[in-house]
């Protein structure tokens, strides 16, 4: 199972970029989603990733295709609410896409539109949604038979929730407060790393 860090927004460039370094050889992928910084602002942190050796494959963009263009990213991701995903795709067919969904149904679109993957949430209660009730996680057996592509779950996952979502068969969790917003984002992810990587006896 694979692991996604996201980023909360909450942090200066050079804090941010800190973070993004400790937790970069334990997790698949971060995404960066700052809606508040300014493009000069994200461009200066992947420029300091850069600098300080992290792999780029690694690194997601979150609704900035202009970004992603500009600094030759291989990897966007899109809301559900974005540019549209068949659009992307056609013009930028060697970028990997990704969309948010909430529904089966927008799910099945996603893939009709060519997304390499879909992240589906929220799961659980989070306070990243107050007030909004979570989508559960009851609709993803659904969802693998439906799907050929990955499917990832996100909102509210606390690391004893990750083997409810293995015997769900989805192919990884994304995480945004329980890694970023913790004092030690190396150790929360490695909370995160041991249940998505590693096999326990009681699994077998």
């Amino acid at each position: 199972m694979e692991l996604i860090a996201i980023t909360d927004d909450q942090h200066p460039i050079e804090v941010l970029a800190s973070k993004i370094i400790q937790i970069i050889d334990v997790v698949d992928y971060v995404h960066i989603r700052e809606k508040s910084k300014k493009a000069i602002e994200i461009i200066t942190l992947l420029n300091i990733l850069k600098i300080n050796k992290v792999d780029m494959k690694k690194i997601v963009l979150n609704d900035r295709l202009d970004i992603a263009i500009f600094t030759n990213l291989s990897n966007l991701h899109l809301p559900g609410h974005g540019l549209p995903l068949v659009d992307v795709k056609e013009y930028f067919p060697n970028l990997r896409v990704g969309q948010s969904v909430h529904t089966l149904t927008d799910a099945i679109q996603a893939e009709n539109d060519q997304a390499d993957y879909v992240i589906y949430g929220h799961c659980f209660e989070t306070n990243c949604k107050n007030g909004l009730p979570p989508n559960g996680i009851e609709r993803l057996p659904e969802m693998k038979k439906n799907l050929t592509i990955p499917i990832y779950a996100i909102g509210g996952i606390l690391p004893e929730h990750v083997q409810l979502l293995k015997e769900n068969n989805i192919n990884g969790i994304a995480i945004m407060s329980g890694i970023f917003s913790s004092r030690n984002p190396l150790d929360s992810a490695l909370k995160y790393y041991e249940r998505c990587k590693l096999t326990y006896e009681k699994e077998i």
